[in-house]
């Protein structure tokens, strides 16, 4: 399934975060997790930029790691992705993960919001996490939710 489905990614740096996963890395983790047909931009951002979209779009007034806006959800998929480089780095730090297996956890989890997963409810948490977390063993990183 995951190699018939079809990639258009777009991926904007407009962060000064120094330790930044490549244009390569973001574009595999998007594609491993494909189930349909995508078309997205993901936009790495900084704290100003980052707390900005979040306060206009979900009133919470600061930055927080992803933000996944979708603009038509039939096939292909329209949507943005915003990744805040500096709160990911800072919780990788925090939680001891490794940075890089820590963006491709939340790219993976912005890439399956985009496709309809969410995590407002127990069973569709559990259904979201369970998918994460395969991916992310397929990928050779670490489980996402196990507490280090």
């Amino acid at each position: 399934m995951d190699a018939i489905n079809k990639l258009s990614l777009s991926v904007q740096y407009a962060s000064n975060a120094k330790k930044l996963p490549t244009r390569q890395q973001f574009r595999r983790w998007v594609k491993i997790a494909l189930e349909q047909d995508v078309q997205m931009v993901l936009r790495i951002v900084d704290e100003i930029e980052g707390r900005a979209l979040n306060q206009s779009y979900r009133g919470k007034d600061y930055a927080t790691n992803v933000l996944t806006f979708v603009y038509d959800d039939s096939e292909p998929l329209y949507g943005d992705v915003v990744i805040c480089a500096p709160v990911v780095l800072r919780e990788a730090k925090e939680q001891g993960k490794d940075m890089l297996a820590h963006f491709a956890h939340l790219t993976l989890h912005a890439a399956l919001h985009l496709q309809g997963y969410d995590h407002e409810k127990v069973r569709e948490a559990k259904a979201m996490e369970a998918r994460e977390t395969a991916l992310m063993l397929k990928l050779r990183y670490p489980a996402p939710y196990l507490v280090s």
